[in-house]
């Protein structure tokens, strides 16, 4: 059990070094700029979608997230909350949240990184770096979108369906707090247009500063086209009308339109609160 666990800490440590050091040479290296960042969403569409399309193998298994059935002894809290909990111990001890990117949904008590972490460059500002808005990201998926997407039933596979739900859990909290790295290059770009705002706090003008409806339409149709390419069931007829979705691409769209654009505007807006500290 010991060699097991150590093995699981080696494969996570290298993923992460990998994934830390394309990051670091990225947006928080020389290469920090809006594109950059716009590349990095785009790409994250993506992980997105997939995740999406993972999880709706399963069926709802209610019982996972059921705090009353005691399946954990000496646990208090649904199964979901004790395997989410044990994952990100493992992850944080293989330095996961030692990346600016990644924020836990559990931080209280999580122990230190005991690999050697990559040197980020700092291009946040310490006020809003520690932002975490994970609790409603977690709320919104477990209670409004998982039953937009997911078959009702109970198939066992308990274990299964909680590492897919972190899997899209994490995808989405990495996205909706790539507010702050959007927010900081915004205020760095035009620092006259944001600091009476700020001073003021003002979040309705900060609000204001940040929307773009031209590019928010764009991202829903994006996401949606996504949704539609990877995610239909392989059919080798020509039939149009014959079109099965994995997930159905509406729902992808409708996600970015009510829940992540409007909670990475939420984290943008924090984040510019707290920039002049």
């Amino acid at each position: 059990m010991a060699f097991l666990h150590a093995l699981i800490l080696v494969i996570l440590s290298l993923n992460g070094y990998n994934n830390n050091k394309a990051m670091a040479e990225g947006i928080s290296g020389p290469e920090f700029t809006l594109d950059s960042i716009r590349k990095a969403l785009i790409r994250q569409e993506d992980l997105i979608v997939f995740s999406l399309i993972e999880r709706a193998r399963f069926p709802m298994n209610s019982a996972l997230y059921n705090p009353r059935l005691d399946l954990v002894p000496g646990f208090s809290g649904p199964l979901v909350d004790f395997i989410v909990k044990e994952t990100e111990t493992v992850q944080a001890k293989a330095g996961r949240y030692v990346n600016p990117e990644e924020n836990p949904f559990f931080p209280d008590n999580l122990p230190p990184s005991i690999i050697p972490n990559y040197n980020y460059s700092q291009v946040l500002h310490p006020g809003g770096a520690s932002i975490n808005i994970n609790k409603a990201v977690w709320d919104m998926y477990l209670n409004q979108l998982l039953p937009l997407f997911v078959d009702a039933g109970d198939d066992g596979n308990y274990a299964s369906t909680a590492a897919s739900d972190l899997i899209c859990l994490q995808a989405l909290s990495r996205r909706i707090h790539y507010g702050k790295f959007v927010a900081e290059i915004k205020f760095r770009d035009a620092p006259n247009d944001y600091e009476p705002a700020i001073r003021a706090k003002d979040t309705d003008v900060l609000m204001k500063l940040l929307t773009d409806e031209r590019v928010e339409k764009m991202v829903k149709k994006r996401v949606e086209k996504k949704a539609d390419v990877f995610g239909q069931d392989v059919n080798v007829s020509n039939n149009a009308d014959s079109k099965r979705y994995k997930v159905d691409p509406t729902v992808v769209a409708r996600l970015y339109d009510e829940w992540v654009i409007p909670l990475t505007k939420l984290v943008e807006v924090e984040y510019l609160i707290r920039r002049l500290d």
